[in-house]
């Protein structure tokens, strides 16, 4: 197939800009579904502790974006 080697793609250099959009999505798709695993409280890869995950995040701001909430002025949730 024309433009999948890198001989090819010296003749149609107009492809290479969407190669490089759409390598970069791709990063940037694992990048963020990597981050939803590893940072968000509500996933919890340790099944066998005690300690419930939520409570490490209770005064802090995991949200990526909230235009709604200002982190700084809201209260502390109550204790379970």
């Amino acid at each position: 197939m024309q433009g999948m080697s890198f001989t090819s793609l010296k003749k149609h250099r107009a492809l290479i800009p969407l190669y490089v959009c759409v390598g970069i999505g791709c990063v940037a798709a694992v990048g963020y579904t990597a981050r939803l695993a590893l940072r968000n409280p509500d996933v919890a890869w340790n099944r066998s502790s005690g300690q419930i995950s939520n409570e490490e995040y209770r005064d802090k701001q995991y949200k990526f974006y909230s235009p709604n909430v200002d982190y700084e002025k809201l209260e502390k949730a109550p204790k379970i």
